[in-house]
């Protein structure tokens, strides 16, 4: 495959393998400039009946990953959609000082969500994601009708199952071509099923100008350099303190997600609930990136929501 090859041109199969029929919906890549010259990209997807309908969904997706990373989701959800890459990941641009922290992110998704929408969304965060969508939803609540956040919540143990994420990462920062990727990711026990890892990591990465594959998002670098200067502490971590004051200020509903075999345990879920006695939560069969593992049951779950 070549970086020329349609980014869209997957979603037959997956409607395919996870049974949702129908006509496709339309999908298109929206990019941004922002006042200091970064790029914030997204993809906008709308249903082949009303291809002009603004997005009533917005996803965030989390650390390491990219808007695609939704799409049989949205396949699933049937709904107008907005997909963003957040800084530092797909066809957005890197940040120069590495802050990649809901604080420092919501203003940028909250500019999105002015340039490329019309109304109050339905705001979906995973991992990174969620906590950004928090940060979101406190910060201008006019924008954000609702707020799902899926497998992560700010008191989740650093030192647990998301290890694993960052140890994946901690690898070589460029590669000789992308299969080799594809068998990191499977060795992880990631990705899935070897097609759907092969979709993730082409998706998930770009050809440098020498010939040498490389991560479009800035994880790879960063974790690289931390797992060589362990003593180094930059402002990369995915956890930020003002997470929970974030949700407390939070005015839509909220709704917990956690995959069955997740990153959040059954006591950090009881935290939650103990915070956020409002907040509705939901368990689905799958891991962290339940977008991936059980598409289809995220996307009926988020359609109940959604309109």
């Amino acid at each position: 495959m070549d970086d020329d090859f349609d980014e869209f041109a997957f979603l037959p199969a997956q409607a395919a393998e996870n049974g949702i029929d129908g006509a496709l919906p339309r999908g298109e890549r929206l990019n941004l400039t922002l006042e200091d010259g970064r790029t914030l990209s997204a993809l906008r997807w709308a249903p082949a009946s009303t291809p002009d309908a603004a997005p009533q969904v917005t996803f965030l997706h989390g650390a390491g990953l990219n808007a695609h990373t939704w799409d049989t989701t949205i396949l699933a959800l049937g709904l107008p959609a907005l997909a963003i890459d957040l800084p530092g990941h797909g066809d957005s641009s890197w940040r120069d000082d590495a802050a990649y922290v809901a604080p420092v992110l919501a203003p940028d998704v909250a500019t999105a969500l002015r340039a490329w929408t019309d109304g109050p969304q339905l705001l979906v965060g995973q991992s990174l994601g969620g906590l950004v969508a928090a940060a979101v939803a406190a910060s201008t609540p006019e924008l954000v009708r609702e707020l799902v956040v899926i497998d992560i919540t700010p008191g989740i143990d650093p030192a647990g199952n998301a290890q694993q994420i960052a140890q994946f990462f901690a690898g070589p920062t460029n590669w000789a071509s992308r299969d080799e990727l594809v068998q990191r990711a499977l060795s992880f026990g990631l990705g899935g099923s070897p097609a759907a890892a092969e979709r993730g990591v082409f998706l998930n990465s770009r050809m440098r100008p020498d010939g040498r594959v490389e991560w479009k998002h800035h994880f790879a670098h960063l974790a690289a350099m931390m797992a060589a200067h362990p003593e180094a502490t930059p402002a990369t971590a995915v956890l930020d303190e003002t997470g929970w004051d974030d949700l407390a200020a939070v005015t839509a509903p909220i709704t917990l997600v956690r995959g069955e075999h997740g990153f959040v345990t059954d006591a950090e879920a009881a935290d939650f609930a103990a915070r956020l006695p409002a907040a509705r939560q939901a368990v689905l069969t799958g891991g962290h990136n339940l977008q991936e593992d059980a598409p289809v049951a995220l996307g009926r779950l988020l359609a109940q929501h959604g309109e």
